[in-house]
């Protein structure tokens, strides 16, 4: 089969590979019918997460046909369609059991990182019947994948751990792909004011379309203080992960706020802990377990958000490196998130 092959920094390409076969009882086999990139394949291409080895299949998002089990899957059969969790979860560790899938002992985020992963014709996933989700008929492929990784990321790491609540002024820090899932999901909790913070006017467009109420593209610690009378606000979320951004959030968020980190950061950011002890601040940081994949399934299948507006290209699966071309080039190529379908 063909798979998008990391072969250490800065090196990547679309090559035969052997297909993957059932290797536990717990296994599936996934074709691969659609996928995506995310912006950690970047990070990876970079050669910021350690753990990616040469030779390692990327991607960690997906939809498919159920191909293959092993002899111990009972929630699926052949022929099903899929959505595929970022997250492996066994649902029996002491983290599963608290919903922590991330920290799974046998899964978390491997998918891609420490595992081949779903940029390809097809993957193999453990723990099928806790890393797999039946997709209902008819659901938009464009829309259904944002809920691999992006969509559960915006809504737990950023709405509900920054504790969004009903007219509470909020900002994101950010408006590429997370940072708009962020946006959707926080809508869920009616906050009054959505303040979208990035330099990029085709995100920030992108985010007034979603709902937005203001947009800044400069100078924003500045220009939010104006926006609230000097207060700050209730809820901001990193969705970047540098630590100018992260400064950033630290100096609009009110006293008896909450600060919610999203991004992933690859070096150290400055935390003013002499400034922010005093305003009673809570800063939570996470990476998605994706348990509210479920939920976030049923409320698009009822038409309660609509994130397939994000995808604003598309390619074939065997077309992914100009994909990646493209997404690299994110601003000048005025790309958010992009469609592989496999032909």
């Amino acid at each position: 089969m063909k798979a998008l092959v990391y072969h250490g920094p800065g090196q990547r390409a679309w090559e035969d590979k052997p297909r993957p076969t059932i290797t536990r009882p717990t296994d599936a086999i996934v074709r691969i019918t659609h996928t995506t990139i995310c912006g950690t394949d970047l990070h990876i291409l970079k050669g910021d997460v350690a753990t990616v080895e040469p030779g390692r299949t990327l991607g960690h998002e997906g939809l498919g046909v159920v191909e293959d089990i092993g002899e111990g899957v009972a929630n699926f059969k052949v022929g099903d369609p899929v959505l595929i969790s970022c997250v492996t979860s066994c649902g029996h560790c002491d983290y599963c059991k608290r919903g922590m899938y991330a920290h799974c002992r046998d899964g978390g985020w491997i998918l891609g990182n420490m595992i081949d992963g779903t940029q390809a014709e097809s993957v193999r996933i453990p723990h099928a019947d806790n890393s797999l989700y039946r997709l209902p008929e008819g659901m938009d492929p464009s829309a259904a994948v944002m809920l691999s990784d992006i969509l559960p990321t915006g809504h737990e790491i950023g709405a509900l751990n920054g504790e969004v609540g009903l007219g509470d002024t909020i900002a994101i820090v950010g408006s590429g792909p997370i940072g708009l899932a962020a946006l959707l999901t926080a809508r869920f909790y009616s906050p009054a004011r959505i303040i979208m913070i990035d330099p990029d006017e085709n995100r920030l467009a992108m985010a007034r379309q979603l709902g937005a109420t203001d947009t800044i593209a400069s100078d924003p610690v500045d220009a939010v203080m104006k926006l609230t009378d000097g207060e700050g606000v209730d809820v901001v979320m990193e969705a970047v992960g540098i630590p100018e951004t992260f400064e950033t959030c630290q100096r609009i968020v009110r006293a008896g706020g909450h600060i919610a980190n999203i991004g992933v950061h690859g070096t150290s950011v400055e935390f003013h802990l002499e400034d922010l002890w005093v305003k009673n601040v809570t800063v939570r940081t996470g990476l998605v377990n994706t348990n509210t994949i479920p939920v976030l399934m049923r409320i698009l299948e009822a038409g309660g958000v609509e994130p397939a507006v994000l995808v604003s290209h598309r390619f074939t699966l065997d077309e992914i490196e100009q994909a990646y071309d493209v997404f690299s080039q994110a601003a000048q190529e005025k790309a958010i998130k992009l469609l592989l379908t496999a032909q």
